[in-house]
């Protein structure tokens, strides 16, 4: 004979916040995550230690202008420069925002819920976007600070700092689009980890080699192209192109046309986002 339980069960009668406050509660759950909080505290060590080298040049240019009354590192170069330490954040917690989902397989979880694949997936560019462009517009902005409290000889680089600002948001949408790609194709952290980090380190890599050996070999139009290998130099040659910034490729290299930086930008992008969707709808379909 079976029997009928009263467990305490209620309905909800509360209000309906829709599928905007889920996607933004999710965003907001996966940066979170990225700097570690609500988290052990061993999982604030690596990215509150970069965080403070990418503040120490910031820094140091600002004690250089005080005593020295001269820039150190340009607004617009500041990401090429600092570009290995982002790379480093961007492949050690790429890993924290899609990899618990996917091992843990609790993907279809979010999905039974008003909150499609595009949503999911956007919420975590959007997470990993505030976090890698908090992470490089934060010093700059530091320095700008201190550009116009100091007495500085002329006027302040005003129009270098926004475009610099502007262009650290897109550099952060392309590496999280391509970071969060790659680390999705595997559910441990540690594979995502290093899979990342060897992208970069080959597209970093194959830059100067491809560049040096086409102009050496008389192609000084192709080799032009090998920079766009890189997302830094790539993003600095559309910042370069389309804001009249300094060219910050080694050795004085030469961008292509700002017309084909715009574009294969824009096919990156696309490329990124459409990855990551087909990877989340076979995830999802499992």
């Amino acid at each position: 004979m079976s029997e009928i339980y009263d467990i305490g069960y209620r309905h909800y009668d509360g209000p309906r916040l829709g599928r905007g406050y889920s996607t933004r509660a999710l965003t907001v759950h996966s940066l979170r995550g990225v700097f570690g909080l609500g988290r052990p505290a061993r999982s604030k060590i690596v990215p509150y230690s970069l965080v403070a080298i990418m503040f120490f040049p910031a820094i140091v240019n600002i004690a250089l202008m005080a005593l020295a009354q001269q820039r150190g590192i340009d607004y617009s170069g500041f990401a090429v420069v600092m570009q290995a330490v982002v790379a480093i954040f961007l492949a050690a917690q790429a890993p924290t925002v899609v990899a618990p989902d996917l091992r843990y397989r609790v993907l279809p979880l979010y999905l039974s819920r008003p909150v499609s694949i595009a949503e999911y997936v956007g919420a975590k560019v959007a997470a990993m976007t505030i976090a890698v462009f908090a992470l490089v517009a934060a010093p700059i902005t530091v320095v700008y600070a201190g550009e116009l409290l100091i007495d500085m000889p002329g006027p302040p680089a005003t129009g270098e700092y926004l475009s610099s600002v502007l262009m650290a948001l897109v550099l952060a949408l392309l590496l999280s689009v391509f970071g969060l790609a790659l680390a999705s194709f595997t559910p441990r952290r540690g594979l995502g980890v290093a899979s990342v980090i060897t992208v970069y380190l080959l597209s970093s890599a194959a830059v100067p080699i491809i560049y040096g050996t086409l102009y050496s070999a008389g192609n000084e139009a192709a080799a032009t192209y090998a920079w766009l290998v890189n997302p830094f130099w790539l993003v600095d040659s559309v910042q370069h192109a389309v804001f009249g910034t300094p060219s910050h490729a080694i050795e004085d290299g030469v961008y292509p046309s700002g017309a084909v930086s715009i574009a294969v930008l824009l096919v990156l992008l696309a490329a990124g986002f459409a990855a990551l969707a087909l990877r989340y709808r076979k995830a999802a379909a499992r």
